[in-house]
């Protein structure tokens, strides 16, 4: 086994959770990194829970590059999954990274482009809300 990578992050690349495309989903967070070629795609379907607060009902991730980028959006969808949209974009590149056990400092980088493309997807979502409630 590659001993740059935590057991962790090889077990979330090997098997990725929420990976795939998801038809129908409300909002779409796509963000990539042109030094190293990575891009990922991070879908959200939100729902409200019984205080009335919309959370991450479900979340999907497609994402081309790394051993790291693969593992770090398994585990930012992991984290994401059943939070509120305020909890959810609270997730930081740090929580993703110590979630896995440790990155490699030079795949660290991964690990921004999790985080930032779930934050990108609930941006997305809210403008899209907002422009709703104008028309």
């Amino acid at each position: 086994m590659n001993s740059m990578y935590s057991q962790k992050v090889m077990e979330h690349f090997k098997n990725p959770k929420n990976m795939g495309e998801m038809k129908n989903a409300d909002a779409v967070g796509e963000v990539g990194n042109p030094q190293c070629g990575d891009i990922m795609y991070v879908y959200i379907k939100v729902s409200k829970n019984n205080e009335g607060k919309e959370y991450i009902k479900d979340i999907k991730f497609q994402t081309m590059g790394c051993i790291a980028a693969i593992a770090t959006s398994s585990m930012t969808t992991e984290l994401a999954k059943g939070k509120t949209l305020e909890e959810a974009k609270k997730i930081t590149n740090k929580d993703v990274a110590e979630s896995l056990g440790s990155l490699p400092p030079i795949k660290m980088h991964c690990s921004n482009l999790a985080a930032n493309a779930l934050k990108k997807a609930i941006e997305n979502y809210e403008k899209k809300k907002m422009k709703g409630r104008k028309s």
